[in-house]
């Protein structure tokens, strides 16, 4: 058997704040809400005595495709820029949205900032069908770069 890609963790400024943007947007909802103190060991970054907050959506699934928020407390971990273009080893998040053109709103309404807005398109499928997408992509509050996509 596979092992299994349960979640990605990613860094972000304001969990509070990342997690009522994914709610507001996504309709995801908060499986776990918890403070914790760095070990030193394991996560490489911070240090150890660090204390951070992690915030974990989840979409459908309590297992798989759940998204962590982490936020460094104590000292808090300095912003970066926000992108405006994906770079090497920035992740690529896809969204299977029910509407896309309102999933799209609900971001802009929310903070996110929206690169392309929906439009439809096709592509061919692992089993070789063609198919119909509405598509559009954003990057959240935090720079992190979401590709939006609805089955048509």
């Amino acid at each position: 058997m596979a092992d299994i890609l349960r979640r990605t963790t990613i860094i972000v400024c304001d969990a509070e704040a990342s997690a009522r943007f994914y709610e507001a947007v996504f309709g995801w909802t908060r499986w776990m809400d918890t403070p914790f103190t760095l070990s030193g060991r394991q996560l490489a970054a911070g240090k150890a005595g660090d204390r951070t907050r992690l915030i974990l959506m989840k979409a459908e699934h309590d297992f798989i495709g759940m998204l962590g928020l982490l936020q460094w407390v104590d000292p808090p971990m300095s912003a970066r820029d926000v992108p405006d273009r994906i770079v090497f080893g920035a992740p690529i998040f896809v969204v299977n949205a029910a509407d896309c053109a309102a999933t799209i709103e609900r971001a802009r309404v929310a903070g996110g900032r929206i690169h392309a807005e929906p439009e439809s398109w096709t592509t061919t499928g692992a089993d070789g069908a063609t198919l119909n997408m509405i598509g559009a992509s954003l990057f959240d509050p935090d720079g992190y770069f979401f590709e939006v996509n609805q089955r048509t």
